[in-house]
């Protein structure tokens, strides 16, 4: 039985953050700030795990603000996988946070509330049953992201920032459009309300299309990709920890929730996706080799996690939505505990080329330690939780070939292998610059505040601080506990996956029956 007051709860997880943005541009002290930024993420992360332990027995849950009624009512619904989104970028944004306090950048102006404000959007897109508000609460998101580029970045930052307020200026003008073609074929932009509407009608299926393009471009989808290693970089090792792990996966988890609810009979348009998500996986994986810079060389490995996300929603099984999450999970983790682990890198010798770092392995060796398991995480080795992720997909594109689609299994097969073999070797040569070089008597940081480009003596006794490394180490961390404890995990995975496959009990929450 679901209690009364459960669903009146879900607005919760856009009010506080909103609340707390709006006291730091008021209260501007600066311990005020620190303990609003990493309270936010605590409660944020202890709510979304008390909704993942409530669907384990209980239905999806909906509260219509403002009261009004089914289709008419702007929806916040949660389910096993929306509740699991929340956890995972909840503690992404947490580890982000402390890192932004570590390094100073929190005491950049407005920076909290910013951050804070960036929460509210996310956890309102996760929420959302209503396709004209997740392009409300996306603009929601993309806002303080276009104030976080200008205030944390120099200028050469803000020069290729500008790429980032392009691209999504233009995918929320397609994105809206796309909305506004569903509601003029469908009669409605409620989700619930148009279950199996793709299905149905090639003329709402060309709406929703637009829908999924302006998405897949925010995700960073091939061919509309090379935005995301140029812009992403460009910003700080912080910023970019906190986009890879909200913008993108907001994104993609809109893909997921929009194909599984509407295209009930599968994708029309399934052939060119296959395609489109083929390629993602391997341009990403094989562009890494060409990067000079650590961070982008982490972007172009962002683009190959898009791909392997998306390749368990083409598969259109259970199997392979619990695999796409799965995956989804881990690149979250590891990402962002490589992003901050190179932040602290950059942080301590002003610099991310590959050219300018080297010989990290004898003089930080833990720092280092730690970046190999985040790589061995990417590639998909043990004991990390990029396995796991990697076998899910092989198993579900196997299931796919002996199910009869065998060109579709196979090549699937295909791709994942090539796509870890490419990703191994890419950041093999990025591992033997920064590791085993010589070592390093000077640095030329890319800060101007330091004389950028100009040789600066290193000290003998010049090391990463602990406590600068701990934010990525937790997180590399909690990629080992999730090899180690993924029964814990998997039923959370599978439950997500079920509610996606059975789109009966999200529509019945929503629409009351």
């Amino acid at each position: 039985m679901i209690p009364a007051v459960a669903p009146s709860l879900l607005p919760l997880f856009v009010v506080i953050p909103l609340l707390g943005a709006g006291l730091l541009v008021v209260a501007r002290r600066h311990a005020v700030e620190v303990a609003a930024l990493l309270t936010v993420p605590v409660v944020m992360i202890l709510g979304a795990l008390w909704l993942l332990l409530f669907h384990r027995t209980e239905p999806p849950l909906s509260h219509a603000v403002g009261g009004f009624a089914d289709v008419l009512a702007i929806p916040f619904v949660s389910d096993s996988l929306s509740a699991l989104m929340l956890l995972v970028t909840g503690i992404a944004t947490l580890a982000a946070s402390v890192f932004l306090v570590l390094s100073g950048e929190s005491r950049y102006r407005f920076v909290p509330p910013l951050v804070l404000l960036l929460t509210a959007g996310v956890n309102g897109a996760l929420l959302t049953g209503d396709l004209f508000n997740l392009f409300v609460w996306v603009e929601v998101m993309l806002m303080p992201s276009y104030a976080l580029i200008a205030v944390t970045g120099t200028w050469r930052r803000l020069g290729i920032g500008r790429m980032f307020v392009l691209v999504n200026l233009l995918t929320s003008t397609v994105l809206v459009i796309g909305v506004g073609f569903v509601y003029g074929t469908a009669g409605t932009v409620n989700i619930a309300a148009l279950e199996g509407a793709g299905s149905e009608d090639p003329v709402t299926a060309a709406a929703l299309a637009v829908v999924l393009l302006a998405l897949a471009v925010k995700g960073g989808m091939v061919p509309v990709h090379s935005w995301l290693p140029r812009a992403y970089p460009a910003t700080s090792a912080g910023i970019m920890a906190l986009f890879s792990a909200l913008h993108t996966k907001v994104a993609l988890y809109a893909m997921f929730r929009i194909t599984a609810v509407t295209f009930s009979d599968g994708l029309p348009f399934l052939s060119v996706l296959v395609v489109l998500v083929i390629a993602t996986i391997l341009v990403g994986a094989f562009s890494t080799a060409g990067s000079n810079r650590i961070r982008t060389a982490l972007g172009h490995q962002m683009v190959a996690g898009v791909g392997h996300i998306l390749l368990g929603l083409v598969l259109l099984t259970e199997v392979s939505f619990a695999a796409g999450i799965l995956y989804l999970v881990h690149h979250v983790i590891t990402m962002s505990g490589l992003l901050l682990t190179t932040g602290a890198i950059e942080h301590t010798y002003g610099c991310g080329r590959l050219d300018h770092i080297s010989g990290l392995a004898r003089r930080d060796p833990w720092v280092m330690a730690v970046m190999a398991v985040g790589l061995f995480s990417l590639v998909g080795l043990p004991p990390t939780s990029g396995l796991w992720g990697k076998v899910g997909l092989m198993r579900a594109s196997a299931e796919q070939a002996t199910a009869g689609d065998i060109v579709l299994g196979w090549a699937a097969l295909i791709a994942i292998v090539l796509a870890s073999v490419g990703s191994l070797l890419g950041l093999q040569r990025m591992w033997r610059g920064m590791a085993w070089g010589e070592d390093m008597t000077v640095y030329r940081p890319d800060d101007p505040a330091r004389g950028r480009g100009n040789p600066v003596e290193l000290p003998a006794d010049h090391r990463i601080p602990l406590r600068m490394l701990l934010p990525g180490a937790a997180m590399i961390a909690l990629s080992l506990a999730i090899f180690v404890g993924i029964g814990a995990l998997l039923p959370a995975v599978d439950a997500g996956a079920h509610d996606l496959m059975d789109a009966r009990t999200y529509v019945e929450a929503v629409m009351g029956g």
